[in-house]
């Protein structure tokens, strides 16, 4: 793949990394750190939040902060919404693949499972990717190392689900819908590359489009299956506006701006990162247990995601 594989708490768009390097008032390893640790931190704010609201107004709620982010970045920027029907209906399934299904999938996860399980499904979105990208994108050609990668990875997945043990004291259900989230992200992310890859518009303003139609589309469900809370708990609904105001809005520019100064391939590497900071958070933080099959398991997911991005030389 040509740019950065997605977790679910990223939000890939269409436009080509852009060619100009603005100067950075940070240095690049010191934002790909910060960006793991947003992201990481990331399923233990999902947690504290549905621990109060309904998943769909936890995800309402991130939406609308990270939307809120963006649009302050296009003011201070100067930059349109990007223009055309076609472009829009596009963005519009793009929002409801990368954003709106799979930011809900993991909300509900969480509610049964614990956040260092989804941040560890999270980590098989690369895995996902390269299987879909071998059928659906004809530029992707399968490696002896890229095939192993992806029999390594999902060995991993059942190391860390226990299933020579039964998948004892898992709930299904939960890690499904982890799984499900995860799998959502290269669906959308090879549907934008077949149909909006060739698009001028800037990163920025395919951004703030994608996730003003994300909200959109949470906007009308959430009152159909939720009802407004009697009260608003301040820490869980601080973790709602962290997980949309950092997590999705301020984690967006950061990312970009790496694929823009150090490429797509340095800065993809974040996602190994993401489960191992998300682990570390939910046992310390949280009180969550952690299994010897956790940490091994996961280990070995991100070594065979790792090994299904190695590309041929030449």
């Amino acid at each position: 793949m040509s740019t950065v594989i997605p977790s679910p708490t990223q939000s890939p768009t269409a436009a080509p990394a852009p060619t100009a390097r603005p100067p950075r008032l940070l240095d690049w390893r010191l934002r790909f750190g910060l960006l793991s640790l947003i992201w990481g931190f990331s399923f233990l704010l999902i947690k504290v939040g549905t621990g109060a609201y309904a998943p769909f107004q936890v995800t309402l709620g991130r939406l609308l902060f990270g939307t809120l982010v963006l649009v302050a970045a296009m003011a201070v920027k100067r930059e349109r919404l990007p223009r055309g029907g076609r472009t829009w209906a596009h963005l519009t399934v793009a929002a409801f693949f990368l954003n709106a299904l799979p930011f809900s999938l993991f909300a509900f996860a969480e509610l049964t499972i614990p956040s260092t399980l989804a941040g560890i499904c999270n980590a098989t979105s690369p895995l996902w990717g390269m299987a879909f990208s071998l059928v659906a994108l004809s530029e992707d050609r399968p490696t002896r190392i890229r095939v192993a990668g992806l029999g390594l990875g999902f060995l991993g997945v059942l190391t860390v689900l226990g299933a020579w043990q039964g998948f004892h004291g898992l709930d299904a259900r939960g890690t499904a819908l982890a799984l499900l989230a995860s799998l959502s992200y290269p669906v959308g992310w090879i549907y934008v590359r077949r149909t909006l890859a060739g698009t001028t518009e800037s990163h920025l303003s395919m951004t703030g489009a994608q996730l003003l139609l994300a909200t959109a589309q949470l906007a009308l469900v959430t009152p159909l299956f939720t009802t407004l809370p009697a009260h608003f708990p301040v820490l869980p609904l601080l973790a709602v506006a962290a997980l949309g105001a950092l997590g999705t809005g301020l984690a967006m520019l950061i990312q970009y701006g790496l694929v823009a100064e150090v490429g797509p391939t340095t800065a993809q590497m974040v996602t190994y990162f993401v489960p191992v900071i998300a682990t570390v958070a939910g046992v310390t933080i949280l009180g969550e247990s952690l299994r010897w099959t956790t940490p091994v398991g996961a280990a070995v997911v991100i070594a065979g995601a790792a090994l299904t991005q190695v590309r041929r030389k030449g």
